[in-house]
């Protein structure tokens, strides 16, 4: 390996600077939408007008507006830069925010949950992410936002519960503000500016491709379970918490100091399945096992959830296919997109994980108010049955890894010549030539391939 090519080996410090920030406002900002989860359909009752069902509207109201704006929001980021778009995002949060902590009736806390979705900068920030990170680590970077995301929803099931007892719903929606603007003084305080804002093929949509992304059943059957998996969240707790209160007898105060341990037993748990799944080449008997799991809960909370014991088992088997599958679907969707659609791809299945949650907050307050808890969980067994009938007959998704080399002399003559020289390498799978980027994305089988000829190839090209 040259001594050019192993410098390049370890992050800068500007780099895990980046990463850090970036990770901690997406995580601050997940955990303000997720704290109201635990305690919401015990404690909503205080507002004027409240019933089942706008009380579901309410948890779920905030992925309508989050799915809407989603990618609009990715691609203004383009024109008027990423800072600009993230702040505003972050405003428009904190004054949902708050309009949802000064509310007295349930319509303005659903009118409060919609104004914080409509921040929506998911997309905005992995694309800053990408400006600030060389390609070689943007696995690294995206891999630890997703682990912030996951610890914030931890966070948030454990602490919400908590803090509801202690400053009520109204306190909740005002340190969701708080923490908007945390998130605001880390983003211009510790979050490097980017030179320019460039699109990234393997992040953000382009528009023209969306019919060939919706056309295509693999990644579409990916796009609907990330949007069931959210929609079973939000069913699940509207009416988890009514049945600890109610069955378990679990005061509201007492929840937190249930989940947590529950939830540190369910991420020990994942985690060999998902070494499993990508080591061992099981990822479609996992992913298949991970559903069956999540059926197997919401059946003993309709029909076995009579203690509070059943109730947290349940709990567990939930969380450890939760985390299964909120780590490996988007692993799955990056081998299953192609290389010149993999931002449309991802973009499409952000939006309907977010459109998941609005439609199971909605369905769980109507399903609540018309068959009770039971009700709930029993569309939720019958939601796990249909979903498997849609996965079992996938193709099992090939183990590749995606690569983007430089290539400093391409240019539209040269760039078939590239990609045929590249193709011609043992191991490649894909290539996608930009040549006004003077990139390649390269997807290749990673134990056929010679990492070295590969990243060779950006130097003698």
């Amino acid at each position: 390996m040259t001594q050019k090519q192993s410098n390049t080996s370890a992050m800068t410090p500007l780099e895990k600077r980046s990463i850090s920030g970036l990770a901690s406002i997406y995580a601050l900002r997940m955990l303000g939408l997720f704290m109201i989860l635990p305690v919401f359909s015990l404690a909503a009752d205080q507002y004027t007008g409240s019933t089942a069902f706008l009380i579901g509207l309410a948890i779920g109201a905030y992925g309508l507006t989050q799915a809407i704006f989603q990618i609009p929001f990715g691609m203004l980021s383009d024109r008027i830069g990423r800072k600009r778009v993230i702040t505003a995002g972050l405003l428009l949060f904190a004054a949902g925010s708050i309009v949802a902590a000064m509310a007295d009736s349930i319509y303005m806390v659903i009118l409060g949950r919609l104004l914080q979705g409509s921040g929506a900068i998911s997309a905005a920030v992995m694309a800053l992410t990408a400006d600030l990170t060389r390609d070689e680590h943007r696995t690294k970077a995206m891999a630890t936002i997703g682990i912030s995301i996951g610890l914030a929803f931890s966070v948030a099931l454990a602490s919400g519960a908590a803090l509801e007892s202690w400053i009520g719903l109204s306190g909740i929606f005002w340190s969701t503000a708080a923490l908007s603007l945390v998130g605001i003084a880390v983003l211009h305080l510790w979050v490097p500016t980017p030179v320019r804002c460039i699109n990234h093929r393997d992040i953000e949509p382009v528009p023209q491709q969306f019919t060939k992304v919706l056309a295509n059943k693999e990644i579409m059957r990916m796009v609907l379970s990330i949007m069931l998996l959210h929609l079973l969240l939000t069913t699940s707790f509207f009416a988890l918490p009514i049945t600890l209160f109610e069955t378990a007898g679990l005061a509201k105060e007492q929840h937190a100091m249930a989940y947590l341990p529950i939830l540190i037993a369910a991420f020990i748990a994942m985690v060999p399945f998902i070494i499993i799944a990508e080591k061992k080449r099981k990822m479609k008997s996992i992913f298949i096992g991970a559903v069956a799991v999540l059926g197997i809960s919401q059946f003993i909370w309709a029909f076995v959830a009579s203690s509070a014991t059943s109730i947290l088992i349940g709990l567990w088997l939930f969380f450890t296919a939760f985390n299964i599958l909120e780590a490996s679907l988007p692993s799955i969707m990056s081998k299953l997109s192609p290389l010149e659609n993999k931002g449309t791809a991802l973009g499409i299945y952000s939006t309907a994980q977010f459109l998941g949650a609005f439609i199971g907050g909605a369905t769980g307050g109507l399903l609540y108010g018309q068959f009770d808890v039971m009700g709930v969980f029993i569309a939720g067994t019958i939601i796990t049955i249909g979903w498997l009938c849609l996965i079992i007959p996938m193709t099992p998704p090939r183990h590749l890894s995606t690569r983007i080399i430089e290539l400093p002399t391409a240019s539209d003559t040269n760039a078939n010549d590239i990609a045929r020289k590249l193709n011609a390498i043992v191991g490649v799978v894909e290539t996608m030539i930009v040549a006004n980027e003077k990139v390649a994305y390269v997807k290749f089988v990673p134990e056929e391939i010679s990492i070295d000829e590969l990243e060779a190839f950006s130097y003698s090209s």
